[in-house]
């Protein structure tokens, strides 16, 4: 899958423009995802935007439109009211707030989700002052994720073969027990401070 968008995207003529212009570089006939990066710092939402979105769906050249956004409260507005098909939100351990902002506004609709900085920029792969209990792996934290049931996707990065292995492995223990998923959020409270 081909995923992207414009750098910038404040006017539905720049939106249109990145989109055909990556559509020329890479060499496609439609690209798999077109996403607004950031809504509110480097995009923005407005109806005409809104409009050449959908307008580029309908005309085959994305297959699914969506944003990045760390607005929680207007990410779950969008995703009961917008035409997305697609949000990408920051969920992790440390910050869980989607699970009362945004999951709830998902059932109309069922936008998918893609949640990112799972490790919190690596700081739930340390621990914070006056822990003592174990530490989460970067696998932990995308099982945390995928253990959402409102969470299609993870982003992940691994440094090497031997991170992706690592995480692999993880994701094959499936979904977080009970007592690990009380651990995992104790310990991303305490990472939060």
């Amino acid at each position: 899958m081909v995923a992207t968008g414009p750098t910038l995207g404040y006017t539905r003529g720049s939106v249109r423009r990145a989109a055909e212009r990556m559509l020329r570089v890479l060499g496609t006939e439609y690209l798999d995802v077109f996403q607004l990066y950031w809504l509110g710092v480097t995009s923005r939402w407005s109806p005409g935007i809104a409009e050449e979105l959908v307008k580029l769906r309908d005309e085959g050249k994305v297959r699914a439109i969506g944003l990045s956004i760390h607005d929680r409260p207007r990410a779950g507005k969008l995703a009961e009211e917008s035409p997305l098909d697609l949000l990408m939100i920051r969920y992790n351990a440390a910050h869980p707030g989607a699970e009362a902002d945004i999951f709830p506004h998902l059932a109309a609709r069922k936008p998918s989700v893609v949640a990112y900085t799972a490790t919190r920029w690596r700081k739930l792969l340390q621990a914070p002052a006056g822990w003592t209990g174990p530490v989460m792996t970067a696998g932990d934290c995308y099982r945390f994720c995928l253990s959402n049931p409102n969470v299609d996707v993870v982003l992940c990065g691994p440094a090497s073969q031997r991170e992706l292995e690592e995480n692999l492995a993880a994701l094959d223990r499936g979904p977080l027990q009970p007592d690990e998923e009380k651990w995992m959020r104790d310990f991303g409270r305490a990472v939060h401070g």
